[in-house]
């Protein structure tokens, strides 16, 4: 793999992405806006940490406000780019799992032929990566972001109540070792194809505080460039988990970062988050 041209341009690539793209380097976060266009309602796994839902109240992933159609998003970030000049980056992230949705693709084809200066990239569960990773490559994606809690099955067990792939529900080992072996071949199929890869992992104690090492380790040698360890929000079947204290959190950071460098800054962002992170507008197109 070391020898494939894109795999050694992943490295330059990534740099680039830390002076451009709020979600992968510090002085991004503070200057440079992004959008992200909630098209994607539908998912194909279901977490235990996670509840989709529309309302205008919550700041969290699998959130917003609507789900937009195809020429509504694309409206809408017209109407931003002619607005924001900060504007730099546009991305799906849900409410549902992206690349389970048509609507992602079609959104980011149009988004490719009229604004191909945009930084494109998506967040996903990583179930589908290996299966569209070619027409991720055509879509000219940038950068995905997988969101990985654990490299055990058993672990994977605990947190993912099922998982529908190729018309099957499957349930508990079963379910999260399919996820789990299709996530990290996900990861190499991107890294083949000169896509820059982050990993996002919920923190969540007692559950997965064991795994981090294991998950940083296993991401770094499929070709990861980037992690982002999160923090656990108690809801739906964890919601009567506790949130990681700073101190696990620090610690977390600090031992993943001996295999990927660590993001910081995440603000766990709604699905229809506008504008630079932690300087959020309330827009008039997804929240009016």
């Amino acid at each position: 793999m070391s020898k494939n041209p894109k795999w050694t341009g992943i490295g330059s690539k990534f740099s680039h992405f830390t002076s451009v793209h709020p979600c992968f380097g510090v002085k991004a976060h503070y200057r440079v806006a992004r959008i992200h266009l909630p098209v994607a309602p539908k998912c194909n796994i279901q977490c235990n940490y996670c509840k989709r839902d529309i309302n205008k109240c919550e700041w969290r992933p699998g959130v917003a406000s609507c789900i937009t159609d195809v020429n509504e998003a694309i409206n809408r970030l017209e109407a931003e780019i002619k607005s924001n000049k900060d504007l730099k980056v546009v991305g799906i992230a849900g409410p549902g799992e992206s690349l389970y949705n048509k609507e992602t693709f079609e959104v980011l084809s149009i988004i490719k032929e009229r604004w191909n200066w945009l930084i494109r990239c998506i967040s996903t569960n990583g179930l589908l990566v290996e299966d569209k990773a070619n027409e991720l490559e055509n879509l000219e994606i940038g950068t995905v972001t997988i969101t990985i809690n654990a490299i055990d099955p058993e672990v994977g067990a605990k947190i993912y109540e099922w998982v529908f792939y190729e018309g099957k529900i499957l349930r508990g080992i079963e379910a999260s070792k399919l996820l789990i072996e299709k996530q990290l071949r996900g990861i190499e199929e991107l890294v083949k194809r000169g896509i820059v890869v982050r990993i996002n992992t919920v923190l969540i104690p007692e559950i997965n505080s064991n795994e981090i090492e294991n998950i940083a380790r296993e991401c770094r040698d499929r070709g990861a460039s980037l992690m982002n360890i999160i923090p656990l929000i108690p809801i739906y079947k964890f919601e009567n988990l506790r949130r990681p204290t700073c101190d696990e959190l620090k610690k977390a950071r600090d031992l993943a970062e001996k295999y990927l460098p660590q993001f910081r800054l995440c603000k766990q962002c709604r699905a229809d988050a506008i504008g630079i992170p932690g300087k959020e507008k309330i827009s008039t197109y997804f929240h009016g």
